[in-house]
């Protein structure tokens, strides 16, 4: 299964607005996206609730993981994503 890890590029991490978008994109994916911190289990990228309960923080390494036809691009559009500061 293609992952990628990034670091957390907003300024206030994964909480409101970035975390927001961030689940948008997911959910607009045509594929099943998971995220995860560390070696915690992974949670649905297109759950708001899941995303933020992960308590991503600027700068924090997150994985996100793809499966299915498109899991290449989609991971790299949420990792462009993710690593950009969507607070600005």
């Amino acid at each position: 299964m293609p992952t990628r890890t990034v670091a957390v590029g907003s300024a206030s991490g994964l909480h409101a607005r970035p975390a927001k978008l961030f689940v948008e994109a997911a959910a607009a994916a045509p594929v099943k996206v998971t995220i995860r911190v560390g070696e915690k289990k992974p949670v649905p990228a297109k759950s708001m609730l899941s995303v933020l309960a992960l308590g991503a923080k600027k700068g924090t390494e997150v994985t996100i993981e793809a499966d299915g036809d498109g899991a290449e691009q989609a991971l790299d559009d949420l990792a462009a994503l993710l690593a950009s500061d969507l607070d600005a």
